[in-house]
């Protein structure tokens, strides 16, 4: 699916193409599809700025940046407001984070953006401002180098997200796109992962030695935490 199939309204699903735009963000206008590059990316919206479960969420954040750029993963945020008023939040948030935000923050004033992801509230019909404009929710697209969307969160304005959950689902896709794995139920970093379904036994010995069968469809392996990082052997 084209992206500007995307923008004219066609729903996004995991494996479409992130919709571009051009946008004001704190580090000046960008093209979202140049700015991706070849990277991996997490685009993360708030409600608005200046309230207090979003500024937790981005202190968490800029805290974490460090592990999410090992991992090649470039963070940029979206909210309800413009640029000029995301400058003085942004300083709110460097001293509850003790660590600068260093990630750039689009203005969608005008929800254009929200609008092409969905990142609308349509549960909470108080969730509006002055002009009675829905308020973005708390939506979460983690997009790979193709542009192409790899997963969709999507929480209410209530409840903040888990910044340890996207690093361990960065891990999961980066891991599963590299070694022809998946990861089961609770699965965090350096346990054992399945085996991907299309690799057969024979092959399955060969790329992993110390592989166990619980049944014929369940095979586990070993992988260390290292390894899932698609810049590393």
């Amino acid at each position: 699916m084209a992206a500007a199939d995307a923008l004219e309204g066609a729903p996004l699903r995991l494996g479409s193409v992130a919709p571009n735009f051009q946008a004001e963000t704190t580090i000046g206008r960008i093209d979202f599809h140049e700015w991706i590059g070849s990277n991996w990316t997490i685009l993360f919206s708030h409600p608005e700025d200046y309230t207090p479960v979003c500024t937790t969420e981005l202190a968490a954040l800029a805290k974490y940046q460090p592990q999410f750029t090992k991992r090649g993963v470039k963070l940029i945020g979206l909210s309800a407001n413009t640029v000029e008023n995301h400058g003085g939040w942004i300083n709110d948030i460097d001293e509850i984070a003790g660590v600068p935000v260093q990630f750039p923050i689009i203005g969608d004033k005008d929800r254009k953006i929200a609008l092409a992801y969905d990142m609308l509230d349509h549960q909470d019909t108080t969730n509006v401002d002055s002009r009675g404009i829905a308020f973005t929710i708390r939506s979460v697209f983690i997009i790979d180098p193709q542009k192409t969307i790899r997963l969709m969160f999507a929480y209410p304005a209530s409840t903040g997200r888990n910044t340890a959950e996207l690093l361990r689902v960065i891990d999961s896709l980066q891991g599963s796109d590299k070694h022809r794995i998946t990861t089961p139920v609770n699965w965090n970093p350096g346990e054992d992962v399945i085996i991907h379904p299309n690799v057969d036994n024979e092959k399955a010995a060969e790329l992993f030695p110390n592989f166990r069968i619980v049944k014929p469809y369940l095979r586990y392996t070993p992988l260390s935490k290292d390894s899932l990082y698609i810049g590393n052997k």
